[in-house]
């Protein structure tokens, strides 16, 4: 009886998905496609098993420096403000430091604190040798300009990867960052760790920001990938998702890209993380991607989960760049 029912749903979802691909004018070839992939569920991509692997490796790696040359890499993280979502934000990354053994130090200044005070602290940080990162907390209050707040970061401890000169070097061929963005190279992080091939991919990006959008399409681009942007002024967006063997939404609208978007067998990295209202959750709301997980399933090959994705792995590079900083620093192998 259980049998029967399961095939009874599973010839029901199969017809569910007919009825979108020809309500999307999707060619016969692809809607046999899209049948043939219904079946299998798409495999999930875990950042948080895998950004728990980079951070044993990283804690094996302090401890190696620390045992060897007595030097423990330290993070600076400066906080303008009482904003709840930017306190959890830093203390999320005081924890991770502690979890691997980086030194973590920390300044929390008022929301009506002076550029210039934020300006002398930045330079503090930036002449001592035991910080090796510095992270300035973003958004920044709207009286605090924000470009000169980063510029102001020495590029030789600009962890967060988003000083002019690294983002240059990254957009340049046979040129190499110092660092790179920790949002981006978590997404290329998880297809590597996962096997997937990027040379020679056709990858679409969804969304442009300077903090993940551009840095992951520059990426993309380094990985030999053939690369498209879907920004808010792209004309029929989903024709050219749909052609997409690789997908990174990070565009913060939740479930934007549907079933119908996507190409059969297509990995997806789903940086967006949006609350929507939910009735039953305790916090009367839940965390849902970019992308409909649901349709997105039974259509790609592997997908990242909203929560659990790339979020963690955002944290796990943090740490690799300030490791990396600080062996950089040291001249230490």
């Amino acid at each position: 009886m259980l049998g029967f029912r399961s095939l009874i749903l599973s010839a029901l979802n199969v017809c569910l998905v007919v009825m979108r691909v020809v309500a999307s004018n999707i060619d016969f070839l692809l809607l046999a496609m899209v049948l043939s992939y219904h079946l299998a569920s798409a495999k999930v991509i875990d950042g948080k098993a895998v950004a728990k692997q980079i951070r044993d490796e990283i804690t094996g790696e302090v401890s190696r420096m620390k045992d060897a040359i007595g030097v423990v890499p330290g993070l600076a993280v400066i906080l303008v403000g009482d904003r709840k979502d930017s306190a959890t934000y830093v203390r999320n990354k005081k924890k991770a430091c502690q979890s691997v053994g980086i030194n973590s130090f920390e300044v929390h200044l008022p929301e009506d604190t002076s550029e210039q005070e934020v300006l002398k602290h930045i330079s503090v940080f930036n002449d001592d040798p035991s910080v090796h990162g510095i992270l300035v907390q973003l958004p920044l209050p709207c009286h605090i300009d924000e470009q000169s707040i980063l510029n102001a970061v020495s590029m030789e401890k600009d962890v967060d990867g988003f000083h002019p000169l690294n983002i240059g070097r990254l957009a340049m061929r046979g040129r190499e960052p110092l660092f790179i963005p920790c949002t981006p190279k978590g997404c290329i992080e998880l297809l590597h760790r996962y096997g997937f091939d990027i040379k020679g991919k056709r990858a679409v990006v969804i969304g442009r920001s300077n903090i993940v959008g551009m840095p992951a399409a520059l990426l993309l681009q380094r990985e030999d990938a053939t690369v498209s942007i879907v920004h808010s002024r792209t004309k029929n967006p989903e024709e050219i998702t749909r052609q997409a063997d690789i997908i990174i939404s990070a565009v913060g609208q939740p479930n934007m890209v549907r079933g119908s978007w996507i190409k059969p067998g297509a990995v997806i990295i789903d940086v967006g993380i949006n609350p929507v209202e939910d009735a039953k959750s305790p916090r009367g709301y839940r965390l849902v991607g970019d992308v409909c997980y649901e349709e997105a399933c039974e259509v790609a090959s592997a997908i990242t989960p909203v929560p659990g994705g790339v979020g963690p792995m955002t944290i796990a590079m943090l740490l690799s760049n300030t490791l990396t900083s600080a062996k950089r620093v040291h001249n230490f192998q």
